[in-house]
């Protein structure tokens, strides 16, 4: 490798031979240390693969029991007895209808004796236009500039070893959701506040709430075998949960012409405080002693949600006209309705790929604030089950599972029949988050080299924690078959990487859902199904009506998928001068072809730009604009050329800049040996319980470390681990939760909708066999009278799952239709007198 340049910046966090910097690691942490050498030693040079498969389980089995090890890698816990200089975060925020500008104050003190670089590695949304930072180090008030990445880099640096204080502000390279603040040459006693700004457009939930969420949860994210370089998370220590040396605080202003009808959170809130009488503005903020260590989710509930918006906003006082900044920017947000939409479930067609994550972080309780919750992996399972239900009779489709290898359960797609599905369901119900690491290029790459069948429109669904590094890679190979099929994304799990998520469904023309807290999977997997199941919307276009001397030219690519009642985003750069008097508004239309018809959606709005100091309008464009020239398949010189550029004239951060503050009124140059500090994140790995079993050689391995090792020399690392518990009694594997009445009802269901006539069903009903069929009205047979009463249990019992088993009943409905005939009402009747229910024909749609 040649040697870096003479002006190449220093890496983050290290100094060179010879500088004056220390870092904070310390000789903790040497019984993982010895365990992993041993690993490696005993796997030898070609087998050392496998070893590294395991470190990362290795890490979080010794993190995972608490160790007190004082080293600052990823998911090993950190003495939080170091010195740490954060004090404390403030946030402020003001969320205006859907778009949310935010004001994070970070607040610095030096209680060392020498001064210190502080780093701060933090997550942001991946939509999140970044646009302003500044300083007030010493009562002087810095305003950082934006700079080529490169470049800032220098600058800092250079800074540092001339003893002036320094802050810098950075993307990581590889994914456009995780950043690092470093702040340098803070002096003993010294104190400084940073300030960051960004601005982001907030997407309804399918219940209608508004979510704002300020992440705060990153988990490590893993490097493949054979990438090149490492990431930010593996340097940041970590802490035990509850134990952050630094506090956080936030407030949030809600603003909305409609009406704030409530705000919901999983963090405790102070009450809503209404600050207009109309009751259209309001406050609210976190109660006192929150820790940074979940995330903040505030769920806004407006009056009224799902209506057509514009925003017609001025631009940049003294910017040039004819720039993105200089002109004025226009937001409109529509919901496009497919009345022709058909009812869904009822096409054969389709070919339907799921690909499941099975690595270690997948056994992590999916509610870090409950114990007791389900393992994120026993979620994804419950989730494919109803999936796999809710297919069409007669479609194609294939289960994949990835972790540091994946396989599949068919070497190529197969059809949905009786049972191909009841194979399948046993096979996911026997799933375990076994496969280590998280590579999910590589089955991504097999999917695709499998040749799509005519008529069967590919749909590919991924479950994961989005714990990974090449991200960018990810995005792109999705986006290389963008033409072949729609990617609908799951993000499940607090820390789940915004960018990877959104970028997978955006790349394919899909649509993304995140699944945190108590946040069940199932009702947002089944409506990304329902999306799955409608057709296509194409020869999507815009269409502008202006007055003259105006011109309307779209910033980034616009709308690329439509789907019913799906907000559609659309920023444009209004140039030129108006020149007549009597036009005040303008109009936009949006026009797609669905089913062979050509639809429309109008929407008009002011031409009397508003003006906003922030310019949040402007910041979101430029953001649009960058997505889509960073997203691109190619990476070719004019886009990265014009990607540059517009970062630098709308101060929006990209991948090629960075801001960057120098306090060059300091006198005296600070003085001493600069000490390293990174900040401490909590801690949020993975509940592994170190439980014994057999692998198929006979040998004991640790279910945290349960890759596929073909080898003996690949059981190396999980012996290593297997040490670590020579001083604790073995632990007994937990019993199985019995699963719930739904799940159950479903696991019966026949792959034609139909339900059977058996002991299992009618104990679910709460009835005997023989009393079930002792009450079958006359001519009508078993499986008819068994599939009648299943959809009166779904009805009368599990009303609030509605979302859930909406389609498996519109399948059982229309094989009902096609087989029972005109006795169809008569059991509904029947049926309600034998289970005590009250559900009427009209509300079958019989």
């Amino acid at each position: 490798m040649a040697p870096p340049a003479a002006k190449e910046p220093l890496r983050r966090g290290r100094a060179p031979a010879g500088a004056g910097r220390t870092g904070s690691a310390s000789s903790g942490g040497s019984a993982f240390a010895s365990a992993l050498s041993a690993a490696a030693a005993a796997a030898g040079r070609k087998e050392r693969a496998a070893a590294e498969d395991c470190e990362f389980s290795l890490r979080a089995s010794f993190a995972s029991r608490n160790l007190r090890v004082n080293m600052t890698v990823c998911g090993l816990l950190k003495n939080s007895r170091e010195p740490v200089p954060l004090q404390s975060i403030s946030v402020d925020v003001v969320v205006r209808g859907f778009v949310a500008d935010v004001a994070s104050e970070l607040r610095y003190k030096n209680e060392e004796n020498n001064p210190v670089e502080a780093t701060f590695v933090f997550p942001l949304d991946d939509e999140a236009a970044v646009y302003a930072f500044e300083g007030l180090i010493g009562g002087t008030r810095i305003e950082a500039q934006i700079r080529e990445k490169k470049e800032a880099q220098q600058e800092y640096e250079d800074a540092l070893s001339e003893g002036r204080q320094a802050f810098l502000l950075e993307r990581e390279a590889n994914t456009s959701d995780i950043f690092t603040c470093s702040l340098g040459n803070l002096p003993p006693n010294g104190e400084a506040t940073l300030k960051l700004r960004y601005v982001q457009a907030l997407a309804p939930e399918p219940d209608g709430a508004v979510r704002f969420v300020l992440p705060a949860v990153l988990n490590p994210r893993y490097v493949p075998r054979g990438s090149e370089g490492g990431t930010v998370t593996q340097k940041i220590p970590r802490v035990a949960r509850g134990e952050l040396p630094y506090t956080l605080s936030l407030c949030a202003t809600l603003e909305s012409s409609h009406g704030v009808n409530r705000v919901e959170s999983k963090c405790t809130l102070e009450p809503l405080r209404y600050t207009a009488e109309d009751r259209t503005a309001a406050q609210v903020s976190l109660a006192e002693g929150h820790q940074f260590d979940r995330d903040v989710e505030l769920l806004i509930y407006y009056e009224e949600v799902h209506k057509p918006s514009a925003v017609l906003e001025a631009g940049k006082p003294g910017a040039e006209s004819g720039s993105l900044m200089g002109d004025p920017a226009l937001l409109v947000t529509l919901y496009p309705s497919l009345k022709s939409a058909p009812k869904p479930s009822l096409s054969a067609t389709g070919e339907f790929l799921f690909l499941l994550d099975r690595s270690g972080s997948m056994e992590c309780s999916s509610d870090s604030n409950n114990p007791n919750a389900p393992q994120r992996i026993q979620s994804a399972k419950e989730t494919l089950i109803l999936l796999l239900k809710s297919l069409p009779l007669g479609c194609l489709f294939n289960i994949y599972g990835f972790g540091s290898t994946h396989d599949s359960f068919y070497p190529e797609s197969v059809e949905y029949t009786q049972q191909t599905m009841s194979e399948s369901l046993q096979r996911v119900k026997d799933l375990t988050a076994d496969l280590g690491g998280t590579e999910i290029l590589e089955p991504l790459k097999a999917i695709y080299g499998q040749p799509g069948r005519e008529g069967h429109p590919r749909q590919l669904f991924v479950f994961t924690d989005g714990e990974v590094f090449n991200t960018d890679e990810v995005i792109a190979e999705v986006q290389r078959h963008s033409s072949s099929h729609r990617c609908f994304s799951f993000g499940i799990g607090e820390g789940a990487s915004t960018a990877l998520i959104k970028g997978i469904a955006r790349a394919a023309g899909g649509s993304a859902e995140f699944i945190t807290g108590k946040e069940r999977m199932q009702p947002k997997a089944l409506q990304s199904l329902k999306k799955a199941l409608q057709p296509a919307a194409t020869k999507i276009s815009l269409c502008w009506d202006l007055p003259p001397g105006l011109e309307a030219v779209l910033v980034g690519p616009g709308p690329q998928v439509i789907f019913e009642g799906q907000r559609s985003l659309i920023y444009a750069q209004i140039r030129g001068q108006h020149q007549s008097s009597g036009a005040s508004e303008g109009s936009v239309v949006l026009q797609y072809v669905f089913q062979d018809q050509t639809c429309t959606e109008t929407m008009k709005f002011p031409l009397q730009a508003e003006k906003q100091d922030r310019l949040p309008v402007h910041r979101l464009a430029a953001r649009a604009l960058l997505q889509h020239l960073e997203d691109a398949r190619e990476k070719d010189e004019e886009k990265q050329r014009l990607a540059l550029q517009t970062s630098l004239n709308s101060g929006v951060v990209c991948s090629q800049t960075a801001y960057v503050g120098v306090n060059t009124e300091l006198g005296q140059p600070v003085q001493g040996p600069l000490v390293h500090r990174d900040i401490p994140l909590a801690y949020h790995g993975a509940r592994m319980p170190l439980l014994r079993k057999r692998c198929k050689r006979g040998s004991p391995v640790l279910m945290a470390c349960s890759a596929p090792m073909p080898s003996p020399a690949h059981y190396a690392a999980p012996m290593a681990c297997m040490a670590l518990q020579s001083a604790e009694d073995e632990l007994e594997v937990s019993p199985a939760k019995e699963e719930p009445p739904l799940l159950r009802l479903v696991s019966l269901q026949n792959a034609d909708g139909s339900w059977g006539l058996d002991s299992n069903l009618a104990g679910l009903l709460g009835l005997s066999e023989a009393e079930i069929k002792s009450k079958t009205p006359e001519q009508v047979a078993p499986n008819v009278w068994a599939t009648v009463l299943a959809i009166l249990w779904l009805h009368s019992k599990a009303a609030e799952q509605r979302d859930e088993w909406e389609l498996l009943e519109a399948k059982a409905l229309n094989w009902l239709q096609a087989t029972a005939g005109s006795h169809l009402a008569d059991c509904v009747e029947t049926g309600n007198s034998v289970l005590g229910s009250s559900v009427s024909p009209q509300t079958l749609g019989l």
